[in-house]
This record gives structure tokens, C-alpha cells and sequence, in this order.
């Protein structure tokens, strides 16, 4: 039997530093939402643990022991003391270390194939364990992102609206990105209970930024010009990076809008989506 799950990308609609923990993990808030564009997960029972993978970036991953899929199956099976080898296939569709949480959606996946297998939750704590973005991508929802990740909460009522994504064909490290943060912390975004427009989301969203962005261009100018070329385009609301990058999104008032700005924005290099 051959199960499968949609591993859609994570988008940071914002995205605060807020502090800083004694450990050296950095705190958050970000307001993250799920477009429906990711990679694909899939698993069959097995005579060994094993992991193949193909797609577009299939190229930027190996199939090692230390891929997040393999390390969630592992995981899963020490905290449910079940041994069943699984042998998983990933299509990578999404830019790998580019700030739309791949890896840990991709995690997240396979955590929902083997709970759906077992007819079980995933345990507590696992998903944090394996990552601050995979308790988020492990919902898959919408929502209010704190702590270091595991703090979800609602998301504000979102509207329809459209949205597109460019990843300028680099890769960022987090880490570095971090260490290359400078200044003081911010404080958590105050925002309503929801909008009933694109337009008036946008306007919110725009009061608070990304504080990893700035370090993010500094590291790679390229984001500069990805974010550029989206706020260019027409009846663009809002153009901003996603996570620590380097893949930038721009809303839009519908995905009508959304997808002729992604025709406009393909450039050679580029990942680009709209929808």
C-alpha cells in the first residue's frame, strides 16, 4: 500500500526577532500561511528504511541517513517503539535552504503518513525536536508562530488573495543569517482579528517587516533585486522575504493578479510561482 501527503511550503507574512533565549535560540513571532505549492511525500512498507528522491531540485539533496524524512521515520519509531522499515520517495518541487521551510515540511509529511498508518497523533515534542518550523508544518494551517516555533496560535481571519513566490536561485545559510543580524529586538506584531480584504491585510502587514531581510540582502544582493521586481509589478500589495530566504513572496488582491505577475517575473535562474 502506497500513502501519500502534500508537503506545501511555509510563507512568513512577517517575521520578528523578539529575543533570545539562554541557549542561543532566537525567539519569534511570524504570522505563517500555506500556499498550495510544496513538494510530494510518499511511503510503502518496506524491507529496509529507505529514502529516493526526484524533482526538479532533486539534485540538491542525498538520500542520507540524516535526511529530516529519515531522522522523523526514526524518531517516530523510538517514541511509538514500533520497527517497521518504510521505504519513502520525495519529489522535491521547492528550492532547497531557501526560507519556505521545505525540509521541515517535508518532515512534517512524512510524520503525517506514518500517524495516518498507525492511527495515532504524532507524539509530543517530536516535531519540535526535528525542527522549529516542522510543529507549523506539521498543521499545515495558518497561524500565529511564537517561541522558537512550537507556540502556535490562530491566525488572524485571512481574506482571499493571491500570491506570488521568487527564489532568486540562491541558497542562505540560517545561522549565518542570524549572525549577521544586528540591532535590537522587536516587539511582537499587534495585529486585528482579521481582514476583509487583501488590500487592507497588506496595509497591516506592512508596519512590520522581516528582521532577518536586511541581513539576508547583505549576504545575497540578489534578494534586493527579487524583491524589487515583484514590488514592480502591477497591483502588487506588498513585496517581502520569507523566513531567513532566500525565496521572497508578493501579495496580490487574487490569484488572478498573482499569476500574470509570476509570467512577468521569470527570469533565468529564478524559481518562480504564483497562485
Amino acid at each position: 500500500m502506497k500513502l501519500t501527503e502534500f508537503a506545501p511550503a511555509k510563507v512568513n507574512l512577517h517575521l520578528l526577532v523578539t529575543g533570545r533565549r539562554p541557549d542561543g535560540y532566537h525567539l519569534l513571532d511570524s504570522l505563517v500561511v500555506f500556499p498550495p505549492v510544496g513538494d510530494d511525500v510518499s511511503m510503502t512498507i518496506a524491507d529496509r528504511a529507505s529514502l529516493t528522491i526526484a524533482g526538479p531540485f532533486a539534485g540538491s539533496l542525498t538520500a542520507d541517513p540524516d535526511n529530516l524524512i529519515l531522522r522523523a521515520a526514526r524518531r517516530f519509531g523510538d517514541a511509538r517503539q514500533c520497527t517497521a522499515p518504510y521505504a519513502f520517495h520525495l519529489i522535491k518541487s521547492l528550492p532547497v535552504a531557501s526560507g519556505i521551510g521545505g525540509g521541515s515540511a517535508d518532515a512534517a509529511a512524512a510524520l503525517r503518513l506514518l500517524a495516518r498508518i498507525w492511527a495515532c497523533d504524532v507524539p509530543d515534542g517530536l516535531a519540535l525536536g526535528l525542527g522549529a518550523d516542522v510543529p507549523a508544518c506539521l498543521a499545515s494551517t495558518p497561524a500565529r508562530m511564537g517561541g522558537i516555533g512550537e507556540v502556535l496560535e490562530p491566525a488572524p481571519d485571512l481574506p482571499p488573495y493571491g500570491m506570488v513566490l521568487v527564489n532568486p536561485g540562491v541558497a542562505v545559510s540560517t545561522p549565518a543569517i542570524f549572525k549577521a543580524r544586528h540591532g535590537a529586538f522587536s516587539p511582537p506584531a499587534l495585529l486585528p482579528r482579521g481582514w476583509n480584504s487583501a488590500a487592507a491585510m497588506a496595509r497591516d502587514l506592512a508596519r512590520f517587516g522581516n528582521d532577518l531581510e536586511a541581513p539576508a540582502i547583505g549576504l545575497q544582493p540578489v534578494i534586493g533585486d527579487a524583491l524589487a521586481a515583484i514590488r514592480d509589478q502591477p497591483d502588487c500589495l506588498l513585496s517581502r522575504m520569507s523566513g531567513s530566504g532566500a525565496t521572497c513572496f508578493g501579495l496580490f488582491p487574487t490569484a488572478v493578479h498573482a499569476k500574470r505577475a509570476a509570467a512577468g517575473l521569470r527570469r533565468e535562474g529564478w524559481w518562480v510561482w504564483g497562485g
